[in-house]
């Protein structure tokens, strides 16, 4: 009796203690707490300064990952940002009229102006031509025409002059007809006159005289040098310009402006006893000088008054130089850094004076970052009002690094936005007895924190006190410690770079742990053009031997052809420090991580060449034993996509004529020949190797066990018509198929093949389990779907009788083979999808259990979840009540885009180019990166935290509850104690 009252008298307590909790969710003070966002732009190729009296200092840039920025001078902060298509490349970049950013792009065929102050785009010009060319961009400042300044732009054989008020085009010139690759537009001083100079053929030089108001053709001339010439040719003065011969063995001076071209020919040897055939000109753009670039020193040559060169000085270190910058009264300076002893020399020269140094600074620099590629210098006047200069230099590593007075004031990785392969590795394990944890200021600190917190959580806190404590959390050492955590969420992320650069990114606040500039990937005389492959786990200790630190391998190769000589390098996952790295004799067309470990764990891997031979690593006699007991069943396939032929491939003996005992012949056992004329291959797909699934068996309609095909074997290909493959939407659906495939590498059987008429890709697609999905286009319908394939395993059918489990009859424990040909069924299904797809991969979690969801990245470059219940082959427009029970979702013609389902949330991954999902020890998390021109990180969980608390639970309203909860059992005992002594004395 009194327990029945207690709980009559509890329940409306509840209730409004559950509503109470509902209110309490703030989600404002959560954003970042599991997620960060970095932005990025990539290595920078041009610049332009703007530095007026009024306003914010900065400077515009162009990169090499097609992005146009502007940058605050004192920080080095993004004002804004525009990241253009893949294919939409910049040419040049200037300023017009002091407001407008102008910017040549799409080799030569699209010009923009943007505003200065926000970066919105004022206008924009297609340019038109008929041949391919070189493109050049020329903003006339000292020629103006009704306040206007004038754009000229050469592009596809053609001279454009354009308004930089409204991007109208005045005049065209076309060069088609003379065939002449225009090198140089020079606009003299003061005059309304243009030159535009060029090659016809190798050894003819062209000069036209034209008036640059209305485009009349004033004058053409024309000489043939007989030596030829080789490059590009340099503007040295008002009226010279100077190029290479063929052999690169002279200079060779050209004056176009008298009524004859006249070419003087100097001999390098003459200049520099120590010569070479391999000279490069240096194209920083000077008045009377100009350097050259000879072996590993560069010399510095000046054109006197009788039109002849001197040397005047030969730098034996790496050095970049700086186009040429107008100050104060006309002068001209121009900027030198080299490299000495470790750090780098900037000094800022006169162009008519260079006995005399107006800066001369010495910067310690990081020796991580490289070589200096380029430098682009700025002027300011200092408070004694003499001049200034700051210096923006270009490292070899793309990072991008403001000097001024002799520091640098900021920096920026920008390597960080080209990156090409992403690993993971493991933090230390927390030592006993030592303390990692960051001790608080001070007490009263200590004190404010508490409460702040306690605050927000009686929904005291203002939005001040929100926007500290959301701080405060995004501080906590908990999330950035430097040692792993029980639920596996710390991790370092061991991304490799364009650059040949390798950092590690926690992903607590995605800061940069470390960072190594890979000498292997570096260019150098056995490699002159590296390229990063891949980055492999390569020794992952077990947690116990603490000693030992987890290490990764790159992968690369000395040029970019694919039978370049390979390169590979070890480095200490924990500190960044490369432990080895071997130049290669042979290729890499492919790298194969084994499901082997020796001793000190070492991971085996098979590096393929493009002659087919397999080599083993590492080179042991303990990985060759443990690599001949599973020689037999080692097996791999090959793609070549451009002859349309698969091949599958195993081992034989020992390479023949090759005294290598760690080389391996292969044989093919199967080749997949598509026919050219009708089919093409675009894509294919496979099951990660390290995918962990937690059953085989799917209960269907809550009785029925079907079960998954999951052999790590399979492979998804896609192949259209090669009219299909081209221009997007440039062919008719009765000209277009798309035919997908599902093969068996080890047999090359095609155990599934489907036909999608009407339809072309680009296919985007991702392999799971039993599963797979793929994106396209259908023409028919013009829209985009999504197809799935669940693949079924039909030979265990039989295990669906529990007596034959009781009596031992089933045959779950019985071998398989692939050879033998296995029974399976497909199902599959297709819907409409309303977007683009860039990208697809799915979660992963530790055992398995947890749902899937497919990571979608979309064009609008952003991450959207989407269920994988959504694209169930079993939906129907009617499921059944055990299908409803099950949670068959009914069937709809289109897949949902719900915005809350996108897991950037309102931010882009600018330049999205891959997506990246790593299991967390908790099985309902995964960890997703994205990356592109941005890098983004998050923590997801597809089924809920079902295994944990949430972030915001309300650890105060539990013990409010539990304390409300005791003193109603108190006081409903005392009534009941009572109520039952006045019934006793009735």
């Amino acid at each position: 009796m009194g327990m029945r009252m207690a709980i009559r008298v509890f329940l409306p307590l509840l209730l409004l203690l559950a509503s109470a909790e509902h209110s309490f969710s703030l989600y404002e003070d959560q954003v970042g707490l599991m997620d960060w966002h970095q932005q990025y732009m990539g290595k920078v190729k041009h610049a332009v300064f703007h530095t007026q009296k009024t306003g914010r200092k900065r400077v515009v840039v162009s990169t090499e990952e097609n992005v146009i920025a502007s940058l605050d001078l004192r920080h080095g902060e993004i004002f804004w940002r525009h990241v253009l298509g893949t294919n939409d490349s910049v040419d040049g970049i200037d300023i017009a009229l002091g407001k407008y950013v102008i910017t040549l792009s799409s080799e030569g065929s699209v010009l923009r102006a943007w505003n200065l102050p926000d970066g919105k785009m004022v206008w924009e010009s297609f340019l038109q031509g008929s041949k391919p060319s070189k493109s050049l961009l020329s903003v006339l400042i000292n020629l103006k025409v009704d306040k206007d300044n004038v754009i000229l732009v050469f592009s596809k054989g053609c001279l454009h002059a354009l308004s930089s008020i409204d991007g109208e085009v005045l005049w065209e010139k076309d060069f088609s007809a003379e065939s002449i690759e225009v090198q140089q537009i020079i606009q003299p001083s003061g005059s309304d006159i243009i030159y535009a100079v060029g090659f016809v053929g190798s050894s003819q030089f062209n000069a036209y005289e034209i008036d640059a108001k209305n485009g009349e053709l004033l004058k053409h001339k024309s000489a043939a040098f007989p030596d030829g010439f080789y490059g590009e040719v340099l503007l040295v003065s008002s009226d010279m310009l100077v190029s290479l011969d063929a052999t690169r063995s002279s200079l060779v001076t050209i004056n176009f402006q008298n009524e004859e071209i006249n070419f003087g020919k100097t001999y390098i040897s003459d200049l520099v006893e120590e010569s070479s055939r391999n000279a490069v000109i240096l194209p920083s753009k000077l008045s009377g000088i100009f350097a050259i670039k000879v072996d590993t020193f560069s010399v510095f040559i000046r054109v006197t008054t009788e039109r002849k060169l001197e040397v005047v000085d030969k730098i034996n270190n790496a050095a970049a130089v700086s186009d040429a910058l107008s100050f104060s009264e006309g002068q001209q300076a121009f900027a030198i850094v080299e490299h000495v002893d470790g750090k780098i020399l900037l000094t800022v020269k006169l162009n008519h004076d260079w006995n005399g140094d107006l800066l001369k600074e010495s910067i310690v620099m990081d020796h991580q970052r490289g070589l200096v590629h380029m430098v682009f210098i700025n002027t300011y006047i200092r408070t004694d009002r003499s001049h200034g200069f700051r210096a923006l230099i270009v490292m070899e590593d793309h990072s991008l690094l403001l000097l001024q007075q002799g520091a640098i004031v900021w920096s920026r990785e920008e390597s960080l936005a080209s990156i090409v392969d992403v690993t993971t590795s493991e933090l230390p394990v927390e030592k006993k007895g030592v303390s990692v944890a960051k001790v608080e200021q001070n007490l009263f600190e200590w004190l404010n924190g508490h409460i702040l917190k306690l605050k927000g959580t009686l929904m005291l806190a203002s939005l001040e006190d929100i926007a500290t404590i959301q701080g405060m959390r995004l501080k906590s050492f908990e999330k950035s410690k430097m040692t792993r955590d029980h639920n596996g969420f710390r991790k370092l992320l061991i991304v490799l770079t364009r650059a040949g650069k390798l950092y590690a990114l926690h992903t607590g606040d995605g800061r940069v742990v470390w960072s190594l500039l890979l000498s292997s990937l570096r260019k150098s005389g056995s490699c002159e053009n590296p390229t990063g492959l891949g980055v492999y786990q390569w020794q992952v200790p077990h947690h116990h031997a603490l000693d030992e630190n987890p290490s990764i391998l790159v992968v690369g190769r000395c040029g970019p052809n694919w039978d370049a000589p390979g390169v590979l390098s070890f480095v200490d996952a924990y500190i960044g420090k490369e432990l080895d790295s071997l130049d290669l004799t042979h290729s890499v067309t492919q790298v194969i991580p084994l499901p082997f470990t020796d001793s000190v764990e070492q991971h085996l891997h098979l590096i393929i060449d493009a002659d087919h031979h397999a080599h083993l690593y590492p080179r042991t006699s303990e990985a060759i034993g443990i690599f001949q007991n599973e020689f037999s069943n080692v097996y791999w396939y090959s793609v070549d996509a451009d002859n349309g032929i698969i091949k599958g491939h195993d081992l034989k003996i020992n390479c023949i004529g090759v005294a290598d005992e760690y080389c391996f012949d292969s044989r093919d056992l199967w080749s997949i020949v598509f026919p050219s004329e009708s089919e093409k291959i675009i894509e294919t797909v496979t099951r990660k190797l390290n995918e962990v699934v937690h059953t085989q068996a799917k209960v269907i309609d809550g009785q029925d066990v079907m079960y998954k095909y999951i052999s790590k074997n399979l492979l998804f290909v896609a192949t259209v018509a090669p009219k299909a493959s081209g221009e997007f939407r440039m062919v008719t659906p009765e000209e277009s198929w798309l035919v997908v495939y599902l093969i068996d590498t080890v047999t090359g059987r095609i155990l599934h093949r489907m036909t999608h008429h009407g339809s072309q890709g680009p296919v985007r697609a991702v392999f799971s389990e039993n599963w797979v999905v793929y994106h396209y286009f259908n023409l028919r319908a013009h829209r985009y779907e999504m197809s799935v394939i669940e693949i079924y395993d039909q030979s265990r059918a039989d295990n669906k009788d529990v007596l034959k489990l009781v009596f031992g009859k089933h045959n779950l424990t019985s071998p398989i083979s692939l050879y033998s040909r296995p029974e399976v069924i497909t199902k599959s299904q297709s819907y409409f999808f309303t977007h683009s797809v860039k990208t697809i991969t799915v979660t992963s979690t530790a055992k398995g259990i947890t749902s899937k969801q497919l990571l979608i990245g979309t064009v609008g470059d952003q991450v959207l979840a989407l269920d994988k219940r959504y694209l169930d082959p079993r939906r129907s427009v009617n499921p059944t009540q055990a299908e409803k029970e099950e949670g068959v979702i009914p069937l709809t013609d289109s897949l949902p885009i719900i915005p809350q389902s996108y897991v950037t949330h309102a931010l882009k991954v600018e330049g999205l180019r891959g997506i990246v999902t790593v299991p967390a020890k908790l099985e309902s998390t995964t960890l997703a990166f994205a990356y592109g021109v941005d890098l983004f990180f998050t923590r997801m969980a597809p089924s809920r935290t079902y295994d944990s608390l949430t972030e915001d639970f309300s650890y105060a309203l539990l013990l409010i509850t539990i304390v409300a909860l005791i003193a109603a059992i108190f006081v409903t005992w005392v009534l009941s104690e009572r109520k039952e002594l006045q019934e006793k004395w009735r």
